[in-house]
């Protein structure tokens, strides 16, 4: 009886603590979801409402739930629809999670939701066309998705949308133009779609209380709707990265409240329109890269502009003396125009200019001495143009200053002691000027230099002892001056040292002992000087260097036979006083130039003094002998060739012989030497392109051949010409590049219908097979790492240092070859492209260039390509050596190797991700590696890092310096976003 007293008791008590319906709402939804971080944890049913649980906010006079946010909680799983059974739930963000599937159509029964954000999730499939029948929906938020269709009729029927947001997904079809019937709107953006080449539809200047119109990249073409002159209270439209043509049409001088501009990357041709300079409340205007022509309107240069990039037009003129009066000026960029004339004086004087970019103009006359009067100035180019006098003092006390490029210009006078010292100054480029005056001692100060581009001016006297405290120097030119002394000691320190040119100066003496550090050194040029005594045989431990000249010198003695360790393509060692044998490596005749002009030198080369002297009457009989012995080996000779001749004539009845022979380098074999091997025996690899074929020369080096065969057909022969010109050039200016981690191209010619490529043999193959096939488990991490930021190194410079840059378009671990040591090399251009062919001529992009699973979004939408897609590619080749896994791969189902990273990670953590064959002590790092892949491999090609970054982040990674990581050094794929990339190539 008292049991039964006690819980009637207790009854109402239970009831009083039991979770309300909407809490037991709450914890089906959290059932529905992964929750690997354990986000949810504060969501128990011990409360009584879930108003305390995190994410959660209530109404606090009635209780009831009214937003959900649970942005970046790392959730994982469906769209969670019983939300909408919250009766009085106006806000829902699920914003950075990994919800996937499609979007249900009963989306609609959250009838008093006005906030709906699901960006940077998974979610796939078409946009429900219910959505609109939500009749308080005022924020409507799906973008960097990956959904995919066409918008739907129905979204041109929100009665109270505010702000739409459908950027970054793979919808197709056109923008529609019932868009315009959502008079509420005031923020839409669309841009980064791969919509089918349209018109901007004029209908979007119906939306008069629209504040931001974001279209870039949506494959929009045609000219810009004079219709968007109605839209006076737009803050903020970007049309950038389309291919929009005609005039800026005057109509846009209407937008009084018009904040930024920017209609960059597009082909707009015509003038600037005269009435810009009504736009009073402009801050930012870019309509850079594209075809303007005419002057620079005095009235835009008179806005209170924050940012001014007018590059990559054919503007000519005068720049405005208008422009010192926008006292917000901040960035101002006008290269490779024709503007002329001379700069306003007080530049610089009334703004806070931290950027000032007129490179490729004839501006003349000098630097306005107030340009940095503020202290903000950062990064100033002048390069190729006719800048004249000195540089003022005021710059040598710009302490904010980074990046300074004056080269090609008329410059003279002593460079500033402060100027050389700038703390901040990383690259600093004076070449191409007539400078005098000596290398001040000051640069010891410049802690951050990294590029010092001195060569040909003036400058005497002796290089600074200080110069070798300067531990971030990768390179020093100064070719060119009249520099004289002794090559200091100091310099060996410099570790990181990739270029050293001191050609054409007056240095005395030797070169400094202890040059083994140098490891990294690429080139070493000390040509035309006048340096003695003897070669230092460190020069042959020297793992990187290529590139040797110490032509025209006074060395002496022995040539080091160290030397014969080197893999160089250029080697001079010409008109100096070396005396003794040649090393026996070199004592062929194609090294013949190399060695010129050093009369005690003895070898079998012509012009060199015989190895062994004789007597006079042995030397007669000698003479007799080889007279008669020669005779008999041309003879010979003859007969061997014409029986080579006619069996290659009957093999092949089209008569195919060697008709085109290009050497890029200094070889020791003939045509022919290749020619008899491509043998059926010898293929190492096939592909689309031809077949691979180890060769071993007759000197047991060996060499890899591959073998382009066409068939063509009399009709193609247009087409065939046209091919065969492109190979030409691509061929000659690949031919030309000279890095370590891009392999050599020893030479190219014709045989008949086909092309032969020579390049050095890789011993340990391709990247692509070694990882995945049987011997995949000896690549361990170190090697990986190794393997990834040489071929990052490679493609930077491609990317970087190539001028014009160069497009590999085909990047993937099975190219990315790998030499005895494991050192890495990009190969295989047959589908590489130049920057700038590519940007001037659209149909030599007409087809799509890459392997499955490599290849970037971008290429569903647009085929104006650039760097960024080779480094998704590259972020995908990461990838692969972290996870030890195909790009594609039945195990993935639908997905490639990206997706199915984001998910598994998500889900199951980074231990599911990483190749179970590596080491785990090296895990911190492996996860700053995969971070890296990451962002490399996001969607939106203006996200996705530099290659120079990449390796910037590589060797982060690797504990050079301190990573940006956070928590366990885990990077999101949306930390970084470069605004704009270098504009020039280093030197």
């Amino acid at each position: 009886m008292f049991l039964v007293f006690l819980l009637l008791f207790l009854d109402p008590l239970l009831h009083a603590f039991a979770l309300n319906q909407e809490g037991l709402y709450l914890q089906r939804v959290k059932q529905s979801l992964s929750d690997q971080t354990n986000s949810l944890s504060s969501w128990n049913d011990r409360d009584e409402t879930p108003c305390n649980w995190r994410g959660i906010s209530c109404d606090l006079v009635t209780g009831r739930v009214v937003s959900v946010d649970l942005s970046e909680f790392q959730l994982a799983g469906p769209f969670p629809v019983i939300i909408c059974r919250l009766p009085a739930l106006r806000s829902i963000n699920l914003t950075n999670n990994n919800i996937n599937s499609s979007l249900p159509d009963d989306l609609y029964t959250c009838q008093n939701l006005t906030i709906l954000d699901l960006s940077q999730n998974v979610l796939v499939g078409s946009l429900p066309d219910s959505l609109a029948k939500i009749p308080t929906l005022k924020t409507l938020i799906l973008s960097q998705n990956n959904f995919s269709g066409e918008i739907p009729a129905s979204f041109g029927e929100f009665p109270r949308l505010e702000l739409l947001n459908l950027g970054g997904n793979l919808l197709n079809g056109t923008i529609p133009p019932f868009l315009g019937n959502i008079s509420t709107l005031k923020e839409l953006d669309l841009a980064y779609n791969p919509f089918s080449p349209s018109h901007t539809p004029s209908e979007l200047g119906n939306l008069t209380n629209l504040e931001q119109l974001f279209l870039a990249g949506c494959n929009l073409v045609g000219q810009i709707p004079s219709s968007f002159g109605r839209l006076t209270r737009l803050l903020n439209l970007d049309l950038s990265f389309n291919r929009l043509t005609g005039s800026i049409p005057s109509s846009i001088s209407e937008l009084r409240s018009i904040e930024q501009l920017e209609l960059y990357n597009n082909s707009l041709s015509g003038e600037l329109p005269l009435n810009l300079g009504n736009l009073t409340t402009l801050k930012r205007f870019d309509v850079s890269t594209n075809e303007l022509t005419g002057t620079i309107p005095a009235g835009l240069c008179g806005l209170q502009l924050v940012s001014l990039n007018l590059f990559d037009n054919r503007l000519e003129g005068t720049l405005p003396e208008s422009i010192t009066r926008s006292k917000d000026l901040q960035e101002l960029k006008l290269f490779n125009n024709k503007l002329s004339g001379s700069l306003p004086s007080q530049l610089g004087e009334n703004s806070p200019l931290q950027s000032l970019d007129l490179s490729n103009n004839q501006f003349s006359g000098e630097i306005p001495e107030n340009l940095c009067a503020r202290g903000k100035l950062e990064d100033i180019a002048l390069i190729y143009n006719s800048f004249s006098g000195k540089i003022p003092e005021s710059l040598a006390k710009c302490w904010s200053l980074g990046r300074v490029r004056f080269k090609h210009n008329l410059f003279s006078g002593l460079v500033p002691a402060g100027f050389w010292g700038l703390p901040r100054v990383f690259l600093l480029e004076l070449a191409e000027n007539s400078f005098s005056g000596q290398i001040s001692k000051m640069i010891s100060s410049a802690h951050n230099l990294s590029y010092l581009s001195i060569s040909n001016n003036r400058f005497s006297g002796s290089l600074p002892d200080e110069i070798g405290s300067l531990e971030t120097l990768v390179e020093i030119s100064a070719s060119g001056n009249m520099i004289t002394g002794q090559i200091p000691g100091s310099l060996v320190k410099l570790r990181q040292l990739v270029s050293l040119d001191l050609s054409e100066n007056e240095l005395d003496g030797g070169i400094p002992v202890g040059i083994r550090d140098w490891v990294n050194l690429n080139e070493l040029n000390l040509a035309n000087n006048r340096l003695s005594g003897s070669i230092p045989s460190d020069i042959g431990s020297l793992p990187s260097l290529n590139y040797l000249d110490l032509s025209s010198n006074s060395f002496s003695g022995k040539i080091p036979n160290e030397l014969q360790n080197l893999k160089l393509n250029v080697f001079n060692l010409s008109y100096n006083r070396l005396s003794g044998e040649l090393p026996p490596f070199y004592d062929k005749q194609i090294y013949w130039s190399s060695f010129v002009g050093n009369p005690g030198l003895c070898g079998d080369l012509e012009g060199l003094c015989p190895k062994i002297h004789k007597s006079k009457n042995q030397s007669y009989t000698w003479i007799l002998r080889s007279i008669f012995v020669l005779a008999g080996l041309v003879f010979v000779i003859g007969v061997v060739w014409f029986y080579i001749k006619y069996r290659s004539f009957k093999t092949n009845k089209k008569g195919a012989t060697i008709s085109k022979w290009r050497s890029f380098h200094k070889i020791g074999f003939s045509e022919f030497d290749i020619a008899d091997c491509l043998k059926e025996e010898n293929v190492i690899g096939s592909g689309a392109s031809g077949k691979v074929y180890k060769v071993v020369l007759s000197n047991g080096d060996a060499v890899a051949v591959k073998k382009l065969s066409r068939g063509v057909k009399k009709e193609d022969s247009l087409s065939a010409d046209r091919e065969r010109d492109e190979f030409e050039i691509e061929v000659e200016t690949l031919g030309k590049i000279r890095h370590k981690n891009i392999v050599r191209l020893w030479c190219c010619c014709n045989v008949g219908d086909s092309k032969l490529l020579v390049y050095e043999y890789m011993p340990n193959g391709s990247l692509g097979d070694l990882l995945h096939g049987s011997k995949g488990g000896l690549l361990d991490w170190p090697t990986r790492f190794k393997i990834a930021l040489d071929a990052a190194e490679g493609l930077s410079y491609l990317h970087h240092d190539c001028v014009p840059p160069i497009v590999h378009r085909d990047v993937k671990s099975n190219n990315i070859l790998l030499d005895g040591e494991f050192g890495a090399r990009v190969a295989d251009f047959g589908v590489a492209k130049i920057v700038k062919r590519v940007e001037k001529d659209a149909e030599l992009m007409s087809m799509i260039a890459g392997s499955y699973g490599y290849i970037a979004p971008e290429y569903a939408y647009t085929l104006r390509v650039n760097e960024k897609s080779d480094t998704y590619s590259f972020g995908v080749v990461i990838l692969e050596l972290v996870t030890g896994k195909l790009p594609t791969d039945p195990e993935f189902g639908e997905k490639d190797v990206v997706k199915w990273v984001c998910a598994t990670y998500d889900q199951n953590g980074v231990d599911q991700v990483i190749d179970p064959r590596l080491d785990s002590t090296y895990k911190e790092e492996i996860c700053k590696v995969l971070d890296i892949g990451l962002l490399c491999t996001n969607a939106l090609p203006i996200n996705r890092p530099s290659m120079r970054k990449v390796v910037k982040l590589l060797q982060e990674a690797s504990g050079e310096s301190k990573s940006k990581g956070g928590k366990d050094g885990k990077l999101s794929p949306y930390y970084y976003h470069e605004e704009a990339s270098d504009q020039g190539c280093l030197v």
